[in-house]
């Protein structure tokens, strides 16, 4: 099973998916991941995230190359080995943030990425919707970057509803505006129901 976490910057995924590799809710043997990766792939992304003047377009195709070679590397592997894995970030952070990024540039900017990951990606079957408005989210990532501000985040955000009313049965919406432990509490009965 491959479960993703997902959300808008500041939401508390990432501290969520730390705290799931410390719980004994998930198996041994889980394989936990994020995107970008670790590899020279998602090096390649985060130099582009810091360049506030790289393309857009350009940039889709670097967290495509990220997505593939993770894809190939990480996911499939664990998947065959019949591991669980738990991605921090996954697919659909591509299509909600590369759709807003490229709005203006296409018609149907999500559209477009979907299309480009489509015939060969591999989707998840569950993931964890970390909800939180998006000024909040702007406040708690400290807008350090370019995808972090709240004008940004709101189309982000947006995006993202748009994918959950597409396939609500794929998604679990976790309220991301309670405490930290409230919130990792909820990710852990949520992780622990659907095991």
């Amino acid at each position: 099973m491959l479960v993703t976490l997902e959300g808008v910057d500041g939401s508390g995924k990432t501290t969520c998916w730390r705290a799931l590799q410390e719980s004994a809710v998930v198996p041994q043997g889980t394989t936990f991941t994020r995107e970008p990766t670790d590899s020279w792939y998602g090096d390649a992304v985060r130099d582009s995230i810091a360049d506030d003047n790289a393309d857009p377009l350009a940039e889709l195709f670097l967290y495509t190359a990220d997505h593939a070679a993770h894809i190939t590397n990480t996911v499939t592997p664990a998947l065959d080995r019949g591991d669980l894995v738990v991605s921090d970030r996954y697919s659909d952070s591509r299509y909600a943030y590369q759709g807003a990024t490229l709005a203006g540039r296409f018609e149907r900017p999500m559209r477009f990425v979907q299309g480009i990951h489509e015939p060969w990606t591999r989707p998840p079957d569950v993931t964890l919707y970390f909800d939180i408005d998006p000024e909040t989210g702007a406040k708690r990532s400290g807008a350090a970057n370019k995808f972090e501000t709240a004008a940004y985040l709101e189309q982000v955000s947006d995006n993202y509803e748009r994918l959950i009313e597409a396939e609500r049965e794929r998604f679990v919406r976790i309220d991301a505006s309670q405490s930290r432990e409230t919130v990792k509490a909820t990710v852990l009965d949520a992780v622990e129901t659907l095991l």
